[in-house]
């Protein structure tokens, strides 16, 4: 059985996406990792851990569990504007799997891959099976993306088609089934959700507000709504529903999906009146789904402007 060091060298060290490049001064090796960042850059820095039967079922594919955690993390560097750099790992194993090590590792190279990001780092434990990710970054001196810029009069806006991953929650857990051409486009937005990072670069200088959806639109709209003192109000009839998502949970359920399911990894954000023509003929998957009032709180209108009863604002650990 390999010990701690030959499974770190063998699976992580060793891959493509861990060579020194670019703004990685040094990577895997010393006692500590040096980046680089470009004149007149700041770093952007957040950690995201993913528990095993929380925030992905037991015995779940080890290759999509990679691609599925970098791109959990690295959608708070979308949020902030930031082009991704680096990112470590820390693990922690109940035993020194090599099959699932090296799925894990390739799912963790493809995605990385895909966000033109280098491991540098990281530790490996005996323990239960968690995963901690650290994302670092970089955005210009003063143009990064904030929750608390929302002003009143401003367009709210999402970067898709909302509830897909937590609509393929019954396939993931394997409580449903469904056609192909039902269950893969369901399945592909919870285990390889794509980060929005070339749209949040776009924001930059734009939005006056941004975050990710992760814990669902109501919950998350709720963060910025308090940092900027606003209040937000969200028309059901404009929230984006994808066809296969409707096709295979209704219409009600989507919508619940959409609204409070979480794990979407699209972007939500406020927009000048000013910014959204040209924004849109840029990205045409982006949607208007609201604005800002003078006020607080998240409020859900019908289609006449009226207030519709509260619904599950979103998930929460504790």
């Amino acid at each position: 059985m390999p010990g701690e060091f030959e499974l770190i060298r063998r699976y992580f060290a060793s891959a493509a996406c861990a060579r020194a490049q670019g703004a990685v001064a040094l990577g895997i090796g010393d006692d500590c990792a040096l980046l680089a960042p470009g004149a007149g850059q700041q770093l952007a820095v957040s950690t995201d851990t993913l528990v095993d039967g929380v925030h992905f079922p037991k015995a779940c594919d080890a290759f999509l569990l990679g691609q599925r955690a970098l791109a959990v993390a690295a959608s708070d560097l979308a949020a902030m504007g930031a082009t991704p750099l680096a990112f470590t790992l820390a693990l922690s194993l109940p035993e020194a799997d090599e099959a699932w090590l090296a799925g894990l590792a390739s799912g963790l190279e493809l995605m990385a891959q895909q966000c033109a990001m280098q491991l540098v780092g990281g530790d490996t434990t005996r323990g239960p099976l968690s995963l901690t990710l650290t994302v670092f970054g970089q955005v210009p001196v003063g143009q990064a993306l904030l929750r608390s810029g929302a002003r009143p009069g401003d367009l709210l806006c999402v970067g898709g088609a909302l509830g897909d991953a937590a609509g393929a929650l019954p396939l993931v857990l394997e409580q449903r089934q469904a056609t192909p051409e039902l269950a893969e486009p369901l399945l592909a937005r919870y285990w390889s959700p794509q980060p929005q990072l070339a749209l949040g670069q776009a924001l930059r200088g734009k939005a006056s507000a941004v975050l990710d959806i992760s814990d669902g639109l109501l919950a998350d709209c709720g963060h910025i709504a308090r940092a900027s003192s606003v209040r937000l109000c969200i028309e059901q009839a404009r929230v984006p529903l994808s066809l296969p998502l409707r096709t295979f949970s209704g219409d009600t359920e989507a919508l619940r999906c959409a609204l409070s399911g979480g794990d979407d990894y699209l972007l939500a954000f406020t927009l000048p009146h000013e910014h959204w023509a040209a924004l849109a003929a840029e990205w045409p998957g982006i949607c208007r789904i609201g604005h800002v009032e003078a006020g607080g709180g998240v409020h859900l209108l019908d289609e006449h402007g009226r207030e519709l009863a509260a619904v599950t604002q979103g998930y929460q650990h504790f």
